[in-house]
């Protein structure tokens, strides 16, 4: 628990400075990005370790890690220039409730993006705040009216008042920027404060013990008041504290 003789933020600050550094990116699904130097690739590779981010994460890593092999370990180059024969090779990829169907959606998508933008950070910049903008994504992704109507659950929105945890969480991967190596800040459209604390079962549970959070249920509201109080941290960053957050969660269970 909390010293008593230190606040609220100088105990998070010291549990982001202790989970925030290089070792926490090997057993975290942002080490499948981390493997790769191309702007593209961290890009469709992050996406991916988000999306199938429930469950164990080793478990998330080994399908992922499996999922990578079958693009060849390229995924750019796997999106842009695949052919018929080569969707072969993604039949029967299984993670959860995400299958194959999802997965030849998500490539025709990630193909169909590229081919018109050089990076995928256009697709999350319609709309003015984070709410507009997740929704803008989602109906950007589901766009083409031959979209499996499966998939759709695989891509959070506010508007089912989800907390759109994975999207969060990429976004958070792809836009903060720190000195300590493991978010990338490779986009600069979206700006950190713009964020939204990925909000999962072990954040949360950290968020309420600490007073952060008062609504009972994880949805999108609930995101939204705690990125709030967080933002009474630190108003520049305040999704930096996902890191202690989770880390309290699911490493120190607290």
């Amino acid at each position: 628990m909390i010293d008593k003789n230190i606040g609220l933020k100088e105990f998070l600050d010291e549990k982001v400075r202790e989970f925030n550094r290089p070792n926490f990116i090997e057993d975290d699904p942002i080490s499948i990005p981390h493997r790769f130097k191309r702007k593209q690739d961290i890009e469709i590779a992050g996406f991916f370790a988000a999306i199938l981010a429930w469950g164990q994460r080793k478990t998330i890593i080994n399908k992922c890690s499996e999922l990578m092999a079958r693009m060849d370990d390229s995924p750019y180059d796997f999106v842009k220039h695949h052919s018929e024969n080569d969707l072969k090779k993604l039949e029967d990829f299984k993670h959860r409730t995400f299958n194959d169907t999802d997965l030849l959606y998500f490539i025709y998508f990630l193909s169909r993006h590229y081919q018109k933008h050089n990076s995928l950070e256009p697709a999350f910049t319609k709309g003015k705040d984070a709410e507009n903008k997740l929704t803008a994504f989602h109906d950007y992704f589901f766009e083409d009216p031959y979209a499996p109507n499966r998939t759709r659950k695989h891509i959070a929105t506010p508007e089912r008042n989800s907390a759109c945890k994975r999207i969060n969480m990429y976004l958070r991967w792809m836009v903060r920027k720190d000195k300590f190596g493991v978010d990338f800040g490779i986009w600069n459209t979206i700006t950190p404060n713009e964020l939204i604390c990925p909000l999962d079962i072990h954040v949360s549970r950290s968020g309420r013990k600490l007073g952060l959070i008062s609504r009972k249920q994880d949805d999108w509201k609930t995101a939204i008041e705690l990125t709030e109080a967080l933002k009474k941290l630190d108003p520049k960053d305040p999704v930096q504290y996902d890191f202690a957050l989770f880390g309290l969660g699911v490493i120190e269970n607290f």
